[in-house]
């Protein structure tokens, strides 16, 4: 009890109230995982085996938990869109089909507006799920699958307002689309190609040749560069590092910051020292058609601020820093 809120205070109480909620809406969901079955795989095949679109419908709170559905559904392979009950009734029933799936949320089962849409659903051959919190309520008796999403309470201690139901109704939709998406083989590449605007469509379509700065632009010089043309090359370069090239022209080792910075803690005359002492040989490196993602994965392991892209024949193709990264917002 916080020592400055009065017990007789409106908000004494929040928390035991607070937590009281979670309580009863965690075990609404948890005792639907006992009742999934039959009924569930048979709503999973029947929206596999329709050749049409998913048409999700509700009113009041259960409408916006029938949009969400919606939504999850098109953005995880499942073609899928929100017709709202009461507008059903005037004029978007000629959307549906004989091909389409329609799914009709309902804690009580017996909303007028979706039983009034109930016969033409029907009438028009398309596929009837029922999700409802009364399995022997009319909605439920007339759709082809019924999902029960019934609750013992509400978690409002009036045991009224939508709380414990909705939450349930919520949690049975995530599980029959992620179903879906697993039964359609759905992947993260087409989970992205969903959201190419999203952090997660960067992250997984962009790849390193996308980012990278192509050889042209990247600093390079010889093995037998003194030193003073590779801190040059360097600077101008402006990468923080330059690679070094052998004889036949491929990448042979890099110089960066962090060896010069090195090379001085050891007290190394850089006047007179031969560039190829101050080097990293072998240098880490990455393919062009790799992932962006990838790319920021292995220099956060390495814990390096740059890595060369080669092609297949070992040549340089570009290079990458973490600002660019950061820059293509994959990091």
């Amino acid at each position: 009890m916080n020592p400055n809120i009065p017990d007789s205070s409106p908000i004494a109480n929040a928390t035991l109230i607070g937590r009281r909620v979670l309580e009863i809406e965690a075990a609404a969901v948890a005792a639907l995982s006992d009742r999934l079955g039959a009924d569930f795989e048979r709503a999973v095949a029947l929206i596999l085996g329709r050749k049409g679109r998913v048409i999700v419908s509700g009113i009041g709170k259960s409408g916006h938990i029938a949009r969400k559905l919606a939504a999850t559904l098109a953005s995880t392979g499942t073609p899928a869109y929100f017709v709202h009950a009461a507008e059903a009734a005037h004029g978007d029933l000629g959307m549906i089909t004989s091909e389409d799936i329609v799914i009709a949320l309902s804690n009580s089962g017996a909303s007028d507006e979706l039983m009034m849409i109930v016969p033409q659903v029907k009438r028009r051959g398309a596929k009837l799920i029922a999700m409802t919190g009364k399995p022997d309520s009319p909605l439920a008796r007339e759709a082809d699958v019924h999902l029960d999403a019934a609750v013992s309470e509400e978690a409002c201690p009036l045991n009224l307002a939508p709380t414990a139901s909705t939450t349930a109704a919520l949690a049975l939709s995530d599980a029959l689309a992620v179903a879906l998406l697993d039964a359609r083989g759905f992947g993260a590449e087409d989970f992205a190609r969903s959201h190419p605007g999203g952090s997660l469509g960067r992250r997984l379509l962009t790849h390193v040749g996308d980012v990278m700065r192509g050889a042209d632009h990247v600093p390079v010089v010889a093995e037998t560069a003194a030193f003073k043309e590779a801190l040059l090359a360097m600077t101008r370069g402006g990468m923080g590092m330059t690679v070094v090239a052998s004889a036949d022209g491929k990448p042979s080792g890099i110089f960066t910051d962090g060896d010069l910075r090195r090379a001085l803690e050891r007290g190394v005359d850089i006047r007179s020292a031969a560039l190829s002492e101050l080097i990293t040989r072998n240098p880490h490196a990455i393919e062009p058609e790799a992932l962006a993602v990838e790319a920021a994965e292995m220099m956060e392991r390495l814990r390096i601020s740059q890595l060369l892209v080669l092609d297949d024949a070992g040549a340089l193709a570009g290079a990458l820093t973490t600002h660019d990264l950061m820059q293509a917002k994959v990091i």
